[in-house]
């Protein structure tokens, strides 16, 4: 394996339903830009050394691609999202808030249980997440519309 500053490394998940990861490479210390590597990981920023195993890839400038018709994510991030819950007298509100890094979105929702209704506290909750997380949903599309409104000098609508 073969790498130069700037190129990409991507780590190839080990496990079903565990994410692909990926980094810049910043600088290479083995002979002829073989590893270890000095990377930079795209999900939380930190700086490692790596010596790659075999579920690694390096993409990138004169660098040997993955095999064909393997899948390539160029570039992976991990966003965040915390549900709080408070409950009192039948009454649920949630707040769901995405940390992006660059910015905070936040989500708002309520349930409130009938008067008749048995008292099940997960299913209040159940169901001011799912509001706070649709509500969510809906303000990160509105940032979306205004970051392009921004670049392109138009109004836009973007398609939930």
């Amino acid at each position: 394996m073969k790498a130069a500053p700037g190129d990409r490394i991507i780590i190839e998940s080990r496990h079903l339903g565990d994410p692909v990861r990926d980094g810049e490479i910043l600088e290479a210390h083995g002979a002829d830009g073989g590893p270890p590597y000095l990377v930079r990981w795209s999900d939380d920023g930190r700086v490692a050394l790596l010596s790659p195993g075999p579920d690694a890839h390096v993409s990138g400038s004169g660098a040997p691609g993955p095999v064909p018709d393997t899948p390539v994510t160029m570039h992976v991030r991990r966003w965040q999202v915390t549900v709080f819950l408070t409950e009192e007298d039948g009454h649920t509100s949630a707040r769901a808030v995405l940390d992006a890094g660059a910015q905070v979105v936040t989500g708002v929702g309520e349930a409130q249980r009938g008067p008749d209704d048995d008292e099940v506290p997960e299913i209040g909750d159940e169901l001011a997440a799912g509001r706070a997380l649709i509500d969510l949903g809906r303000r990160l599309v509105s940032v979306t519309e205004a970051d392009i409104e921004a670049l392109e000098g138009h109004p836009v609508h973007v398609r939930s």
